[in-house]
């Protein structure tokens, strides 16, 4: 059974990737903060990138499989992984790196594809194109760079947030002339999974095969959760349309995998 080790799977898109992947492959993860629940499962490891080697789990461990969904110091996780990816180099094993739409926040014209130069103004932004770059100076037989866009779905960050400010009456900052596309947790993770199980490599752009203004979808969204009169903030960072969104051209995967902007409104329709 491959062996995958989950780097950040306390977290947000770890957890929920390592829920997708449990059941199907030998999975284990980290976590980085004392957590009982974490303590008592056995397939997780408790991992601190500020003060640990990550190549120390990694040569116990012998991953053929790293996913990257870290958060933390930007630093630190830029050391983490050049010490991963120094290890990937002389071991039969390939890094999937979870990147992000932010590594094109600086163009404006058009939506951005897979093998489109990336260019970031954010500090975000330009901390992944760094991991990115690092990554495609090896075969792409190492490694997938997936670039996710806005992610939703039912119990997500995203959404608990907008609930929160409603329920406090509190402004929701919305951008009526920026361009984005989206996805969900569940379709992501089953995206990752046939990522992982066919053997895909190189660079895919897992968001909605359809665009949106940033205010419709936000709108929308709190339509179909019902929430009672949220309050807009609409906020113009410029005089133009302008386009945040990864669309994917090159390295489409199938049909039942792909999703539209209508199917991340419905996922958050409580049924």
């Amino acid at each position: 059974m491959k062996k995958i080790l989950i780097i950040g799977a306390s977290g947000f898109i770890g957890n929920a990737l390592y829920k997708e992947l449990n059941s199907y492959y030998d999975t284990y993860g980290t976590y980085c903060k004392d957590n009982t629940f974490f303590e008592k499962n056995q397939k997780f490891f408790q991992y601190d990138m500020e003060l640990e080697d990550i190549s120390i789990l990694l040569d116990n461990l012998k991953p053929a499989i790293i996913i990257s969904a870290i958060r933390g110091n930007f630093n630190s996780q830029l050391d983490a992984h050049q010490r991963i990816i120094n290890w990937i180099k002389t071991h039969r094993s390939r890094l999937i790196f979870m990147s992000s739409a932010n590594v094109f926040d600086s163009f404006s014209n058009y939506p951005s594809y897979e093998f489109d130069k990336t260019l970031s103004n954010s500090v975000f932004g330009r901390f992944k194109i760094k991991i990115e770059n690092a990554l495609m100076r090896l075969p792409t037989s190492k490694y997938v760079i997936a670039r996710v866009p806005m992610i939703f779905g039912p119990a997500t960050p995203r959404i608990q947030e907008l609930k929160t400010l409603c329920d406090l009456k509190a402004p929701i900052e919305v951008f009526p002339n920026v361009i984005i596309n989206a996805t969900t947790i569940s379709k992501l993770t089953q995206q990752i999974h046939y990522i992982i199980n066919r053997n895909k490599k190189g660079i895919f752009h897992l968001g909605s095969n359809d665009l949106s203004y940033h205010f419709d979808l936000i709108k929308e969204l709190c339509e179909s959760m019902v929430l009672e009169d949220p309050v807009f903030k609409q906020v113009y960072d410029s005089n133009n349309d302008r386009y945040l969104a990864v669309l994917p051209k090159d390295n489409k995967l199938p049909k039942n995998l792909q999703i539209t902007t209508q199917e991340v409104i419905e996922s958050v329709i409580v049924k």
